[in-house]
């Protein structure tokens, strides 16, 4: 599914499909409506293919019929990307079981559930690119960001297994470990221009990732120049983590 950046994304390919996601707050606002609508206009005008679906990303029920709907659209899903998260900080030990299980159910459950929709026509078709957004924080914790932590871990080691389970159709999965990224969310995270300026002096690169720095990574996974590429998790955060 394409969530962010989506006109980049979606330049390069002759049809795209927008999915943006409601989840309890994280539901779809009137801009949000408004920039897909955008989107789908500016991709239209470049004489290609687009569609546009809100789902929950956490109901399978949602999942299937718009993964159906987009079939009967199209004809086909060559490249899925997971790219539906939400973070809502808060110290472990208080954190709420709702808050648990809702990170979960969309940067997790969400993950395994739209593969589950789509794999098996990739697999019937014997091609198709997977990408998952992860992050580095899946890689090693973040205090005030355990939970989310733990659900882009799920992230890489579902890739890893997915890999090894689809790779023989011809489908490759891999993911994508973004550090911070000056989002609405990412700034939102970060609470203040001081933590800014902290960790652009710790990038090797002297700044923090915008959406467009994640766009070219996607398209190298979901492109035939990744064709000998499964099962793996790139770090793109500008020299902040290096394993």
């Amino acid at each position: 599914m394409l969530f962010f950046s989506e006109r980049t994304l979606a330049r390069e390919d002759q049809t795209a499909a927008c999915l943006p996601y409601n989840h309890q707050e994280a539901v779809e606002e009137p801009s949000q409506a408004a920039e897909l609508a955008i989107t789908k206009g500016e991709i239209e005008a470049a004489g290609r293919k687009a569609y546009v679906y809100t789902m929950d990303v956490s109901k399978k029920k949602d999942i299937e019929a718009t993964a159906q709907a987009l079939l009967k659209a199209a004809g086909s899903i060559d490249v899925l990307v997971n790219n539906a998260g939400i973070l809502k900080p808060s110290l472990l030990q208080d954190l709420d079981e709702a808050d648990w299980d809702a990170h979960f159910d969309v940067n997790a459950k969400g993950v395994m559930m739209m593969c589950q929709a789509v794999l098996p026509h990739m697999r019937a078709k014997k091609s198709g690119r997977v990408v998952n957004i992860a992050s580095i924080a899946g890689r090693q914790g973040v205090p005030t960001q355990g939970h989310y932590a733990a659900t882009k871990a799920v992230v890489i080691t579902l890739t890893r297994v997915l890999a090894q389970e689809v790779g023989m159709d011809g489908v490759t999965v891999n993911a994508i470990c973004p550090g911070i990224i000056l989002t609405e969310m990412g700034k939102n995270n970060l609470g203040s221009e001081a933590a800014i300026r902290h960790w652009e002096d710790v990038a090797a690169l002297k700044r923090l990732g915008a959406p467009e720095d994640v766009v070219g990574p996607v398209l190298f996974f979901a492109s035939d120049l990744s064709a000998f590429v499964t099962g793996q998790a790139l770090n793109v955060d500008g020299g902040i983590y290096y394993h």
